[in-house]
């Protein structure tokens, strides 16, 4: 197999609805929810539980994701809005960024329905795990920036866009791995290692990992591996994952709400001594040669010799904005476009101090200064590694 670039390890199909303000002030009242009931880290096991939940991560200002006791209870929350039926997963979802660029990719795949056939690059060869075609919806919830809420007590105005996730996956949750992958991917110059956050079991968790590392053995000896950390339903085994492969990873990224949840605090992502002392801190929990943190304001990597991923970090976060701004619909002539954006204010003026720092340890680029406050909010991580992997190739 002469693919260059290999992506794993889920997917799914999302169910990407339509913000409307008042069908939520609607089943607020429907089901008489009070502010102090508020919360994002309570079971869902009903319709009013959502509701709450979505709130809750409202309230405070954050994205997430979360385990829904079934199905069924997505399906009835998503006839209240208007929706579409897209792909989700990290993996695929870069596979379709990039193609975008021009570049092909390896997939490993968990799930296989006619809505995925449809949707995946079709020139990109695939293993999947799955043994049966069915489809397990996400729930995907968009708000924008300045969006309210009033109902009730209830009074909520968000600060910034941002996305959640809601699903009953099953697939994902077990997370079998297809070991043919291996046979994909050994001219691979980039591996991808995503998509392992759903999972309940530790057993089969740690069974997972021995998958990875036979996959692995696999590649060329100068391959690059990156991780992309995610929200974890159990929160311990994202670190479990990250030093079990330690050896393995040559890059780690994560988004600025991950990387405040290991630390345990708020960090100013516009203060340069937070933000320096928030990776040395990620860098002692999880000693990976280099670390990739992307933000709405600038993306950076710290490490040694991270000058070398100037371009890959540009283009992560040139294809990031263009999805935002132009959502599923992305072309190479809107990447072309934000490209020659000016960057935000705040974020230049962030990035010129951290690089011009005394230690040569941040390679750090501003995100485009986009007017619009309203854009797509769901798969922007998944397009940065789109853009930042085919970089990587040289």
């Amino acid at each position: 197999m002469t693919e260059k670039i290999a992506l794993g390890f889920g997917n799914n199909i999302d169910y990407e609805i339509a913000w409307n303000s008042e069908a939520i002030k609607r089943l607020i009242l429907e089901y008489d929810i009070h502010d102090d009931e508020l919360g994002i880290d309570h079971s869902i096991r009903s319709e009013r539980d959502l509701v709450v939940s979505v709130l809750g991560f409202m309230k405070i200002g954050s994205g997430g994701e979360r385990f829904v006791a079934s199905s069924d209870i997505i399906e009835e929350f998503s006839r209240h809005f208007e929706n579409k039926i897209t792909l989700g997963g990290t993996s695929v979802r870069a596979a379709i960024a990039m193609r975008k660029l021009g570049y092909t990719s390896v997939l490993h795949l968990v799930t296989m329905n006619d809505q995925v056939r449809k949707l995946i690059p079709s020139d990109s060869p695939f293993v999947c795990s799955g043994t049966e075609e069915k489809s397990y919806p996400h729930l995907i919830v968009q708000f924008g920036k300045n969006i309210c809420v009033q109902a009730n007590d209830i009074d909520i105005c968000t600060k910034h866009a941002t996305r959640l996730i809601y699903h009953s996956d099953s697939v994902n949750i077990e997370m079998n791995i297809n070991e043919d992958f291996a046979d994909l991917v050994t001219d691979a110059k980039v591996f991808l290692i995503s998509g392992f956050n759903a999972m309940h079991s530790e057993e089969l968790f740690l069974d997972r990992i021995e998958s990875l590392k036979r996959i692995m053995d696999k590649l060329p000896g100068d391959a690059l591996v990156y991780y992309e950390d995610a929200g974890f339903h159990e929160p311990r085994f994202s670190p479990l994952m990250v030093n079990a492969l330690a050896d393995y990873i040559d890059i780690y990224a994560l988004n600025e709400d991950e990387l405040q949840g290991y630390l345990h605090r708020q960090v100013d992502l516009l203060d340069v001594g937070q933000v320096r002392q928030a990776l040395a801190d990620l860098k002692r929990q999880f000693p990976i040669p280099t670390i990739i943190v992307h933000t709405q304001y600038w993306a950076l990597a710290y490490g040694d010799n991270t000058a070398q991923y100037s371009k890959a970090l540009k283009s992560a976060t040139t294809l990031a904005t263009t999805r935002f701004c132009y959502g599923d619909d992305i072309t190479l002539e809107h990447y072309q476009k934000i490209e020659n954006f000016a960057p935000n204010p705040m974020g230049a003026e962030f990035a010129d101090k951290i690089n011009g720092a005394v230690d040569a340890h941040f390679c750090c680029v501003p995100v485009a200064y986009i007017e619009q406050q309203i854009g797509t909010t769901v798969g922007l991580g998944d397009a940065f590694v789109g853009g930042f992997l085919p970089m990587l190739l040289g």
